[in-house]
């Protein structure tokens, strides 16, 4: 006889939506019991999408035991154990509340929902889902990210001393063609924003997750280059070329193509924030820069692997120096490569995972909480509140609840 081996309990995953965040989660549930020991066995139990075709094909392709046309069926079902949200931000609160309600564990793509409204719903569902060891977390995934955690890390051991100044930009380029076709990433009603929410959120929580204070005011403008673009086209990632010519229709676009704005932190921090889809030649250049009065932090997911570090005390002629943060100390890293091989975007869905699942089977509440990212949705809206005011300085949580967007 073989010997029995006591394996971790299941985790019985559904999912909804199966596009770029689909086959981003899918992957992370598949490979993070492959690499890290976890206190349950995530299974990939059940997908939902509305298009019958479309969800049978990605289930067979991402690896899911079964589909559901129905995201309400997944919620009906005994042998699911958690609910993975990866659809657009219109869809957040209804799925999230009914799933909690329900007693699944949640793990929803940020920002959390389109309105501080729906999110603060969603973060008082979780907040009694919580009581009876329920569990939600937002995916704010770029936390994961190795050179982050560490940057996180250096902060909280106090290298850099007193935070003085924060900076922030996250630049793409999907959308600088003009003739880039029309999704719903462009259409407010579905996103709730555009740049604004689909990676400026990102930045919004990552800086106040790595400095540990939060965002209290902002002065904001917003841009839409392009105001129309085409209805049908050839699609290639998040964009493509739209179908031209005169016979070509075309729809508005709703929501904003970049957003800049400078902000205050409440342990007195200065900000300056920057977000673009049509910053040509950047194609993921998600940056961020922490200066303090003893050193500074500088990171680019374009070089994700490194982190730059300035300490005045032990180098204070010699500038910036390169940590390559792969190195089995570093955050993450030891349970992957030998040092020097380098991580890449997934991973930081499967780090998510891991502190997601590691979370649920000791009994507590994993972070970033809806809670957490309820205050980068008050942020959101700030910022469009102020964008809409001629730019004046406004304050977090006193403006009306207003949309911010989806990715």
């Amino acid at each position: 006889m073989f010997p029995t081996t006591d394996l971790p309990q299941p985790l019985r995953i559904g999912m909804v939506g199966y596009a770029f965040m689909g086959a981003a989660h899918s992957h992370a549930w598949r490979t993070a019991p492959r690499f890290f020991d976890l206190p349950l066995q995530p299974q990939l139990t059940a997908v939902a999408g509305r298009n019958a075709d479309g969800v049978r094909a990605a289930a067979d392709k991402l690896g899911w035991e079964s589909v559901e046309t129905d995201w309400r069926r997944l919620i009906e079902r005994d042998d699911i154990d958690l609910i993975d949200i990866c659809t657009p931000g219109d869809t957040h609160a209804e799925i999230a509340i009914a799933a909690l309600e329900a007693g699944k564990h949640v793990l929803c793509e940020k920002p959390l929902a389109n309105s501080v409204e729906e999110a603060e719903r969603m973060s008082a569902a979780a907040d009694d889902a919580a009581r009876n060891g329920v569990y939600a977390m937002c995916g704010y995934s770029y936390r994961r990210t190795p050179a982050l955690a560490l940057a996180k890390r250096f902060v909280e051991q106090g290298r850099l001393g007193h935070i003085r100044q924060v900076r922030a930009q996250y630049l793409q380029d999907w959308l600088s063609d003009e003739n880039a076709p029309l999704t719903w990433r462009m259409d407010k009603s579905k996103s709730g924003s555009g740049s604004l929410g689909d990676i400026g959120a990102h930045i919004i929580d990552a800086t106040q997750w790595i400095t540990g204070q939060k965002i209290t005011g902002v002065s904001a403008l917003m841009e839409t280059f392009v105001k129309e673009r085409p209805i049908g086209g050839d699609f290639v990632g998040l964009g493509g070329h739209g179908t031209t010519g005169q016979a070509a229709q075309k729809g508005p676009v709703t929501v904003d193509d970049a957003v800049v704005f400078s902000a205050k932190f409440d342990g007195g921090p200065i900000g300056v924030f920057e977000a673009s889809r049509a910053a040509l030649g950047r194609r993921n250049a998600m940056r961020i820069e922490v200066n303090g009065s003893e050193g500074s932090l500088a990171f680019d997911f374009e070089d994700m692997n490194y982190l730059s570090v300035y300490d005045r005390a032990e180098e204070p002629d010699a500038g910036f120096r390169r940590i390559m943060v792969t190195e089995p100390e570093h955050p993450y890293v030891g349970n992957w490569w030998p040092t020097g091989h380098g991580l890449g975007y997934e991973h930081g869905f499967t780090h998510q995972v891991v502190d997601l699942v590691t979370a649920i089977g000791e009994g507590r509440q994993p972070e970033p909480s809806f809670t957490d990212a309820l205050q980068v949705q008050k942020v959101l809206a700030t910022v469009e509140a102020s964008a809409n005011d001629n730019c004046r300085w406004t304050d977090v949580g006193s403006t009306a609840t207003v949309s911010a967007g989806s990715r």
